[in-house]
């Protein structure tokens, strides 16, 4: 099934990222990183922490500037585009929710602010399945319903492409299950998925394509079966790639 209004034979929702360098100071963020998110397709992106995977997802939205290169979404940059909720959606830290507000009145703030209805609120509620829990709030949710309201918020705008950093992070089984299955269906309705993640485990289950990120730079881009390659699991393709001993 794809997305009503989206171009599968296009390039609408693509994320590109070409050749893209961050420096602070003397010290090197990014390297050169270049690789592609694509529609219709969950791409995993993946490192340890601090190996430059939130650096790159902000540049991409916009929230910091490269030193050289491009991130792209529909090969525009974020600050060109002319409506950029739908576009993109990102869930970066949580649910974005101040805690005084109801679950319900955020949606209705984020939806005021791109120009839709109340009704879609209402719509997005039911979606990921806190209707019941939207007058209460947000100070009173759970890690898994903080998390939920926040692609509610991504989502509203019926965007593109979904951009998420860490969003199994702390969440119990049942909930980890619940996001794996939620993205998987936004990749089948035709959207760009792109999650970042030091997971493996997890990853393995959902993703489609790879992107290894160490030390600032790609060390692998492919499809999860590429990556993977001859090892038994991507955790241990993680590891000789990296260098890593485990996950921090």
């Amino acid at each position: 099934m794809t997305r009503p209004g989206s171009n599968a034979g296009g390039i609408e929702g693509m994320l590109s990222f070409n050749e893209l360098t961050k420096r602070r100071g003397s010290r090197d963020i990014l390297t050169d990183i270049t690789f592609t998110a694509r529609p219709g397709r969950v791409t995993g992106f993946l490192g340890p922490n601090g190996a430059g995977k939130s650096s790159t997802l902000r540049i991409l939205l916009g929230l910091d500037r490269p030193t050289s290169g491009t991130a792209l979404v529909d090969g525009q940059q974020f600050a060109t585009l002319r409506d950029p909720m739908r576009k993109i959606g990102a869930v970066l830290d949580g649910s974005g929710a101040h805690r005084s507000r109801t679950g319900r009145a955020h949606l209705r703030w984020v939806a005021r602010a791109a120009g839709i209805s109340n009704r879609r609120v209402e719509e997005m509620l039911e979606l990921v399945g806190i209707a019941d829990a939207g007058n209460k709030r947000v100070s009173t949710y759970s890690l898994g319903m903080g998390r939920r309201l926040g692609l509610a918020a991504a989502l509203i705008a019926d965007p593109e492409a979904l951009v998420l950093d860490e969003p199994v992070n702390g969440l119990d089984p049942e909930g980890i299950r619940w996001i794996r299955l939620f993205l998987r269906e936004q990749a089948e309705q035709g959207r760009t998925v792109l999650l970042s993640s030091h997971l493996m485990g997890e990853l393995a289950e959902t993703v489609d394509d790879v992107v290894v990120i160490r030390e600032g730079q790609i060390v692998a881009d492919g499809t999860l079966a590429e990556v993977t390659g001859t090892h038994h699991t991507l955790e241990d393709a993680f590891f000789a790639l990296t260098g890593d001993r485990g996950v921090r």
